[in-house]
């Protein structure tokens, strides 16, 4: 990936319009007349393939005769000459092209193998491409329009990108009617080289960019697009509407699990984790973009309402109780500070119905007093025209007045021509104005939804009380099996084995071949008994009458074995292979459902619910991601209405949260370390004698193209890089990755190093690490950075004495490093022994070159970065030193000089 290529692109210097007709209104002309009335102020150059003229300009004749390697081309022909035109322009040294040209994938195969060449022809290059099939790309900070859009909007925070030309034309309309600006505009076409994924990268990085709004009607390149997403929506929020909510894949799924994980609930799971808000509409879409982008996240959903007539103020309510919110409760101090200014026959609850004889001044002191009121979270302040009101006054009365709000405040003037004038007021001073109070609430508990799960993505997860163990050999040896089959489906035996090696409870079964071994299985057990059809053919077993429940004696066992027998034979000739014979547990308060299914672009989805038979009828159930930690397991508990129950109800007993946790991080785990588990079903998981057990169980194991852990679209922990290392005056210690869990032992170190230490690596005075530093010093995507800490171990307490990180910018080329010891072992080798593994991270992420900034005064860091060969350049301005190593020139294994006492 090339982000200096990219950068070239939106904000070229030069740019050249490649077209192929001779007639003077062409695709090229056009372009060419967007880019000259767009305002751009770079160098313009007309390539017409067939010598034609353009409007006066001096035309060249190919690509190699241009003057200099421009920044942007922007290609206009038709499709069947582009890999021509993109290999020529790679040649010439050319940053990037825009390709307008249509005629690719969506016409078929010819189209999708002319994009193939396309995109052979750039490969390993550093050439980046838009397109084929763009609508064009705006960049008005730039001056730049460069496609066929054919007015510039607006200057804007706002970034948009989008997939569909078609939605390109109707969102210009859309934002020049509302006054919408923009930072970027951007067409993806069909993403045959720049995608979501580098987009966000790069607009993550641009001061100019205050929100991403993007169209999707699919991704592509899906795990560095969750790596940028996860890396940006912490400083930008990312707002998403995504097409096609369709319910399930195509694709036939042989259980629960794959019934109730359909396309677009995992779209969602994505986006959430992500930290993406995903809306339905266009105009929640840019409701919600602005909105975000001029208010202060809510601390809690506690809203006040304010309005000059009764109607609008239920409609308010209503609006938050599709929520499930309900307004703000005014304490009796607000209540009483608003019975001094209103009225005597005021409404004295929320919504605060000031009357329809309301002033401005009314307005004013009412809006006073709920944005100094504790209990309330956000303002929404709603007038409706009549006789008596003053929409246009009453609006630049407040307009300043609202400014001031450390809360969410935002107004919605209801009606025509008479409201506009106020709406007008309140958008030339930034206050988010809407025209119903269905509108105005939709928008603010999208603000609220964003900033809780920005909150919930900074949380710190607890360890769980012992370290898991799991048996991945036994496991292995089970999925082998299943491969051998044509249907890849493990019998209820084989499936349960594979639980148990990741230690999650199993009601224990055995398979019997006969009724008389199945009679000895029963009674060594101990009535009542369960037995079922042992098949590795069949699913749904109770659907053929394949399950026979609460058998009491033999004779019972034996009447059950040939039931089942005969039912199979008759509708699944070939399939019995014996039954399956397991104690009947005592039916619960209630069942639950867990599993995996490997979706085709996802990789592992997971599911946890209501279980038993009528699963797929309540559809009570929550998607995630693997890998997961207690926070993130917790989170998909919580997020279920059986959670409800769960905490205890009446009288039905509390479940123990930690066993359903540690449950899910098992199953999580499993389908990260195979990727072969195609799907996982366990159902029902029954709470019996204080365990959670799962009762049935079957999975499905296919080939898989790509390897574990490359199969997830989030980067798992990095077991790979654990090792424990000698070090002289320290001892034994683990050099491990850092773990979100590890957030007290971060805090612990931090609150021993000295004054000096901290302001060597923080170039700042700090007494303590705010909590949003130790999420994002402890949360980190191991695709795109690494950190490493040296960990003491006695008994069962571990202290963290260095840690050292690499963090990847947005071109994944150039990374910058850093490395804090505490202060009583400092000089014994840590850091460089932390470092030096750092290193190796980076040169196996093919990053090119790490730097750092080194305070002057910071000499023990200075002495160990020539050691370790960096090149150290002192910055006569500020004092400070610059460091940096060019990984490029140390290739092989061992290549960096050795620790001191590290090796």
């Amino acid at each position: 990936m090339s982000a200096a290529n990219l950068e070239r692109v939106f904000a070229p210097e030069s740019v050249a319009v490649i077209g192929a007709s001779r007639k003077p209104m062409s695709a090229g002309s056009a372009v060419m007349h967007n880019l000259v009335g767009g305002g751009f102020r770079g160098r313009i150059y007309p390539v017409n393939l067939h010598n034609g003229k353009v409007l006066g300009w001096k035309v060249y004749g190919c690509v190699e005769d241009l003057p200099e390697p421009v920044d942007l081309a922007v290609i206009a022909t038709p499709i069947q000459s582009v890999a021509g035109i993109v290999r020529a322009c790679a040649g010439k040294g050319i940053g990037g092209a825009l390709v307008l040209s249509t005629g690719g994938r969506e016409t078929g195969d010819r189209g999708a193998a002319m994009e193939q060449t396309i995109l052979e022809g750039i490969r390993n290059s550093g050439f980046r491409l838009i397109g084929p099939n763009s609508f064009g790309i705006i960049s008005p900070f730039e001056g730049l329009n460069a496609g066929f859009a054919g007015c510039m909007p607006g200057r804007g925070k706002m970034a948009f990108i989008s997939q569909s030309g078609a939605i390109c034309r109707a969102i210009l309309d859309f934002a020049a009617k509302e006054h919408i600006g923009f930072s970027y505009f951007v067409s993806l076409g069909s993403m045959l080289d720049v995608d979501f994924g580098d987009m966000i990268d790069y607009l993550g990085g641009d001061p100019n960019v205050g929100s991403i709004v993007m169209y999707a009607e699919n991704l592509s390149g899906i795990r560095h697009f969750m790596s940028a997403a996860r890396a940006v929506s912490r400083i930008k929020p990312i707002i998403a509407l995504k097409s096609g909510r369709s319910a399930a894949g195509a694709a036939a799924v042989f259980s629960h699990t794959g019934a109730l994980t359909g396309e677009d609930a995992t779209y969602d799971a994505a986006f959430q984790r992500a930290g993406i808000i995903r809306v339905k509409t266009f105009a929640e879409l840019f409701d919600c973009a602005e909105f975000i982008g001029k208010q202060p996240g809510p601390k809690g959903q506690g809203l006040a309402i304010v309005t000059n007539a009764g109607g609008p103020g239920i409609m308010a309510v209503d609006a938050l109780w599709d929520y499930g919110v309900a307004p703000a409760s005014l304490s009796p101090e607000t209540l009483n500070k608003l019975d001094a200014i209103l009225p005597p026959h005021w409404s004295r609850l929320n919504p605060v119905d000031i009357l329809d004889d309301a002033t401005p001044s009314r307005y004013a002191k009412t809006v006073d007093i709920l944005m100094h009121a504790r209990e309330v979270d956000g303002l929404l302040v709603m007038l409706v025209p009549h006789d008596i009101a003053e929409p246009e006054r009453t609006a630049r009365n407040l307009s300043e007045q609202l400014k001031n709000s450390t809360s969410p405040v935002f107004t919605a003037w209801l009606g025509g021509s008479d409201a506009e004038t106020g709406r007008a007021v309140f958008n030339r001073s930034g206050i988010p104005t809407f025209d119903s109070p269905e509108r105005a609430v939709r928008a603010f508990m999208d603000l609220y939804h964003y900033s809780r799960n920005i909150e919930l993505l900074q949380q710190i997860p607890k360890k769980l009380p012992d370290r898991l163990s799991f048996d991945r050999s036994a496991a292995r040896r089970l999925i082998d099996a299943g491969l051998g089959r044509k249907s890849g489906l493990l019998t209820e035996m084989e499936a349960k084995m594979l639980l148990s090696a990741y230690g999650i409870a199993v009601n224990p079964t055995e398979t019997a071949n006969d009724a008389g071994h199945a009679v000895q299985i029963a009674e060594t057990m101990g009535y009542p008994v369960v037995m079922k059809v042992h098949s590795p053919d069949i699913v749904h077993k109770s659907d053929i009458g394949g399950v026979v429940l609460d058998i009491r004696d033999a004779r019972g066992v034996r009447t059950a074995f040939d039931y089942i027998r005969a039912n199979v034979t008759d509708r699944h000739p070939g399939a019995f292979a014996g039954v399956s014979v397991q104690k009947m547990l005592p039916r619960g308060d209630f069942e639950l459902i867990a599993g995996a299914r490997k979706d085709k672009d996802f990789g592992p989805v997971l599911l946890f619910g209501t279980g038993g038979v009528l699963t797929e009828v309540f559809k009570d159930r929550c998607i995630g991601l693997p890998p997961l930690n207690r926070l993130l397991a917790r989170h998909m508990i919580e997020k279920t209405l059986i959670c409800r129950v769960l905490r205890g109800y009446r009288s039905i007993a509390a479940v123990d949260m930690l066993q359903l946790e540690s449950l899910l991080i098992r199953l999580s785990q499993m389908v990260t370390d195979f990727a072969e588990i195609a799907e996982v079903d366990i159902n029902p998981l029954l709470i019996h004698g204080g365990r959670i057990i799962a009762v049935d169980a079957r999975a499905v194991v296919a080939p898989s193209a790509v390897e574990a852990p490359l199969h997830l679209v989030i980067s798992p922990y990095p077991n790979q890089y654990e090792e424990e290392i000698e070090i002289e005056g320290a001892g034994r210690l683990m050099i491990r990755p850092i773990r979100p869990e590890d957030a007290p032992l971060l805090e612990d170190m931090f609150s021993v190093l000295s004054p000096e230490s901290v302001y060597f690596r923080f170039f700042n005075v700090m007494k303590r690490l705010p909590h949003h530093m130790l999420a994002r010093y402890t949360q980190i995507d191991y695709d795109r950075e690494i950190a490493l800490v040296a960990i003491s171990v006695s008994g069962n307490s571990e202290k963290m004495l260095g840690v050292s990180r690499v963090i990847a910018g947005s071109s994944l080329k150039s990374a910058e490093f850093a490395v804090v010891v505490a202060d009583q072992w400092q000089g014994r080798g840590i850091g460089a022994a932390l470092l030096e593994r750092c290193l190796n991270f980076a040169r196996e992420k093919n990053i090119e070159n790490v730097w750092a900034v080194v305070l002057p005064g910071n000499t023990k860091m200075l002495a160990m970065a020539k050691k370790m060969g960096f090149a150290v350049k002192h910055h006569d301005g500020s004092g400070e030193y610059n460091l940096s190593l060019d990984l490029t020139r140390w290739r092989q294994e061992g290549d960096f000089p050795a620790a001191k006492n590290g090796k």
